[in-house]
């Protein structure tokens, strides 16, 4: 069920920005609480405004409304993915290249399937991240199928 609402939203909003030159990110349909949520995140180059999430949100929901493809009340929210934004697509991670990542793999990677560093390299096939070990540095080869996810990592 929750497969199938995120494809017909990216079906619907996806005209919706590109027509504003905005990228869509990511779809999200899940249930809190007794609620359900459909969060859309949106981006540009130069980040995202509040304006720009209420034109989408707006279009948004006039198009849901009338087609109506979920049966029951949810809530819509249209925003940025923030500072820790997930890298979805392979132009994602080569964006992403110089920036500090966080990634989750499905099998372990040299005894370990949590990562955080720099990200310094993607050829399409292999990530390359720099992790620091105390005070040492190491790179780390990533094949980019063995990703169950990846995000921007906020450092402190």
């Amino acid at each position: 069920m929750a497969r199938k609402v995120t494809e017909i939203v990216e079906e619907l909003v996806t005209p919706i920005v590109t027509e504003l030159e905005i990228e869509l990110v990511d779809i999200e349909y899940v249930k809190e609480g007794k609620d359900w949520f459909l969060r859309v995140f949106i981006d540009t180059e130069n980040g995202i405004d509040i304006e720009q999430c209420g034109i989408v949100s707006e279009r948004l929901s006039e198009i849901m409304d009338e087609i109506d493809p979920i049966p029951h009340n949810y809530f819509l929210e249209v925003s940025s993915p923030g500072a820790e934004r997930p890298l979805k697509k392979p132009e994602d991670v080569e964006k992403a290249i110089g920036k500090n990542v966080y990634i989750k793999t499905y099998e372990q990677i040299q005894g370990a399937k949590e990562f955080e560093g720099e990200l310094v390299a993607f050829d399409g096939q292999t990530i390359t991240i720099t992790v620091k070990i105390k005070t040492r540095k190491k790179d780390i080869e990533i094949p980019y199928e063995k990703v169950a996810l990846a995000r921007l990592a906020v450092v402190f």
